[in-house]
């Protein structure tokens, strides 16, 4: 057995390895370049950083969301720790419906919005692909036959609200914070920028529904072990060259 025979791919990354090349039959350079990602990870116990203030957001407030989310919808959701695996995906769904989440009925993936113009760009954007193969996967791992794209609005921590005042203030070469009115004015609207209570809550959360589809989960099982193939190759060649 190669090493890469069982590799198993979050489905985050799923809307990643099914890019397509303009070649036929081949892998697309998207896909390619996140499966030498994959590759290093696992020979190398290395992993691209690419955490930003967006992500942080993300993941603090992700509590905040869910409760939102719960209250605007009038149904208590605890968040999901428990991580699944089938053959092809390993993950760990935010939020699920039904007695276990072996048994979902419907999966649900939170998303956190930086700001309010973020938001509303859900509403102009087409929706990105990535995130329906996402919850295709979460449907494979569950057994699950619909699942939800939730957005949410919630308030940014105060320690990020705190450091694009402290950018602001050396962008600015302000010395004396409080002598500084239009320093004053910008940080009061920084802190508007940020939080959103104001705005009412079923005005801050916005759903996409998919249904499952067992055409779109196939190809991800085959484009998976397509995928298994590259890292195999890739690795027997790696290999090749350090003997």
């Amino acid at each position: 057995m190669k090493h890469f025979d069982n590799y198993k791919f979050h489905p985050s990354s799923l809307g990643l390895i099914m890019t397509d090349s303009k070649v036929k039959d081949q892998l697309g350079e998207t896909c390619k370049k996140h499966l030498i990602e994959c590759y290093i990870a696992e020979r190398y116990q290395r992993t691209k950083d690419f955490y930003n203030k967006y992500m942080e957001k993300g993941t603090l407030q992700e509590e905040e969301s869910i409760t939102l989310y719960s209250l605007v919808t009038k149904k208590f959701h605890r968040k999901n720790t428990e991580t699944i695996e089938n053959d092809f995906f390993i993950g760990t769904p935010d939020l699920f419906d039904g007695p276990e989440i072996r048994k979902a009925k419907k999966v649900l993936d939170i998303k956190t919005s930086w700001d309010v113009f973020t938001f509303f760009n859900v509403f102009a954007d087409p929706l990105n692909k990535k995130y329906e193969w996402q919850l295709q996967a979460y449907m494979d791992l569950t057994g699950a036959t619909s699942a939800n794209l939730v957005y949410c609005l919630v308030d940014t921590p105060v320690h990020l609200i705190n450091d694009a005042k402290r950018k602001l203030q050396w962008a600015m070469n302000v010395i004396d914070p409080e002598a500084n009115p239009e320093f004053l004015k910008q940080c009061a609207q920084i802190e508007k920028n940020m939080t959103f209570k104001d705005i009412p809550m079923e005005e801050r959360y916005f759903e996409f529904n998919f249904s499952r589809n067992d055409e779109m989960i196939e190809r991800a099982h085959t484009r998976v072990k397509e995928c298994r193939e590259f890292l195999n190759e890739f690795s027997f060649k790696e290999n090749k060259k350090a003997a």
